[in-house]
């Protein structure tokens, strides 16, 4: 993502309550301006719109117009798989083409600037949400092959998200054939798996690839990616095979990825991306779950609660919030989140946005979207007292384990 105009040479912290270029120009682009954009907001954006004129004789004619377009956002809705970013609203200035009120969707795209208003400023989570879509640094995105036999899933894991880029299916010869069949069968879908995962990944430049299965299979897809490297004479594919880590998983399914992203092995290739760290992160939560110790708790009212007591500030406090939860139509909602992550700072604490798009932010949003580790145990934070916002998830996190957050798949 660029920021262009004026803006370009304002640094973020000066950021007032005017309006943002911003040109999207890679596909995950579109996922930071969909966190970036909420209701209220007010979006500027090439359009096409489909007009209808009719003639003195009463024949009409459709036709496409091209024109810029200002709205009003009630919504948006983003596509993971296609990286497409639908904003809808209704239309504040009217043109030749559309009056006001007229309800319209904007599909931003691509190398197609957008102008972005925030309806109520830029504060601080806005600010890095936007600091995040700048960034100029997107390597280190790693590929990774979730398989057994006959079914391989291809995925690439960013900082921020996790895409299912393709998936792979072939037939094996069962058991009770012969070796050379299943042989035969077991070639044709490495050849299929490593056809389809350079064709769906870049890897003009070298990026770690895990390769997790049951078995043996990822080992020997490996050896199968290396011996076909060195007979093509294909120094990308020999890089390839060299930077591969061969993980277990419980299956060849999707579901088996949060497993392999806290296996030492691959939490060592990516021990510098930042949503290892928040996995590390919410295991620890879940330690001091089991340990039962008042310093992990959950829920808007306890964690709020002791945000307002200090207790998540320096010396290893910790919030964590989901980022769905900043999106909320109701401001004072809105504000109510950002002061928490304000105040969590300025008393030297961390304070983590995840991703509802990743594993750790599943996990989290299975407890209501919002948890905190303490610095010093809390009892009683879940007493009410009036302050709880009433959403029956105000909690202290004593009574389960991981198991009880229903967390499923990554994607």
């Amino acid at each position: 993502m660029q920021l262009v105009g004026s803006k370009a040479s304002q640094r973020l912290d000066e950021i007032g309550e005017g309006s943002v270029t911003l040109l999207p120009v890679e596909p995950e682009d579109m996922w930071h301006a969909n966190n970036l954009i909420g209701p209220e907001d007010i979006v500027k954006a090439h359009a096409i719109r489909k007009v209808t004129t009719e003639s003195k004789t009463g024949s009409t004619q459709s036709e496409r117009v091209h024109t810029d377009l200002t709205i009003r956002v009630t919504s948006t809705f983003f596509d993971p798989g296609s990286s497409q970013l639908h904003v809808s609203g209704t239309v504040i200035v009217e043109n030749s083409w559309v009056n006001l009120g007229q309800y319209h969707t904007l599909d931003l795209e691509l190398n197609r600037t957008f102008t972005l208003w925030k309806k109520y400023g830029w504060d601080s989570v806005a600010k890095e949400t936007l600091s995040d879509a700048l960034k100029q640094d997107k390597d280190g995105a790693v590929a990774a092959v979730v398989m057994q036999e006959g079914v391989a899933n291809i995925c690439l894991i960013t900082e921020y998200r996790t895409i299912l880029k393709q998936r792979v299916e072939s037939t094996i010869p069962k058991k009770r054939s012969s070796s050379s069949e299943q042989d035969s069968g077991m070639r044709r879908f490495f050849e299929k798996t490593l056809t389809t995962l350079v064709r769906s990944i870049d890897f003009s430049m070298p990026r770690p690839l895990l390769l997790a299965s049951p078995g043996f299979v990822a080992g020997e897809f490996k050896k199968y990616i290396s011996t076909e490297g060195s007979r093509k004479a294909d120094k990308s594919m020999m890089t390839m095979a060299k930077e591969a880590k061969v993980v277990h998983s419980s299956s060849g399914y999707l579901h088996s990825l949060n497993e392999i992203l806290k296996s030492p092995e691959v939490m060592a290739t990516m021990k510098h991306m930042k949503f290892s760290k928040e996995t590390r992160i919410m295991d620890d939560f879940f330690e001091k779950i089991r340990n039962d110790d008042g310093r992990a708790w959950y829920g808007t009212g306890p964690v709020e609660k002791a945000v307002r007591e200090g207790a998540v500030g320096r010396g290893g406090g910790v919030l964590m919030i989901n980022n769905s939860l900043f999106r909320s139509m109701d401001i004072k909602t809105r504000r109510r989140y950002v002061a928490m992550v304000d105040k969590v700072k300025a008393d030297g604490g961390e304070a983590r946005i995840l991703s509802s798009d990743h594993e750790s932010g599943q996990r989290l949003d299975a407890l209501g979207g919002i948890a905190a580790i303490l610095t010093y145990p809390m009892l009683d934070l879940d007493d009410d007292d009036g302050d709880g916002d009433g959403d029956g998830n105000e909690n202290r996190a004593n009574e389960g384990g991981e198991g009880d957050t229903g967390e499923d798949t990554i994607i």
